[in-house]
């Protein structure tokens, strides 16, 4: 018979993390993207473990200052990838250095995210 409900629970829990850190690994992922271009893929600095104890046990202050932050390195995440996509769609080759200057300013930019969990 055909069921479509299944009958046994998932043997796995899948963790959830805070936004701040899904947007974190999100910047991470476009590090990965742009950083084959830009000097190697993004190292992770941290465990997402320890981020989230940190975002958990951090101020007001620092968790306002880090949503502005991530929220404007998202923006030149998705206009850097976007651009890159663009062009490679339309044929065109994108300047390494132009690559290298989003691969620095997104690896730059997480590093300051995580410093202030620190």
């Amino acid at each position: 018979m055909l069921h479509l409900v299944p009958e046994f629970a998932p043997d796995f829990d899948p963790k959830t993390y805070p936004e701040p850190i899904a947007r974190l690994a999100s910047l991470r992922n476009a590090l990965r993207v742009v950083g084959e271009f830009g000097g190697g893929p993004a190292s992770d600095f941290e465990d997402d473990d320890q981020l989230t104890a940190r975002w958990e046990s951090a101020g007001e202050a620092a968790k306002r200052c880090f949503d502005r932050r991530s929220a404007e390195m998202i923006a030149v995440a998705t206009t850097g990838l976007e651009l890159i996509s663009e062009q490679q769609k339309d044929g065109i080759d994108v300047n390494p250095a132009a690559k290298q200057v989003i691969a620095d300013e997104l690896r730059g930019g997480f590093e300051r995210l995580q410093k202030l969990l620190r």
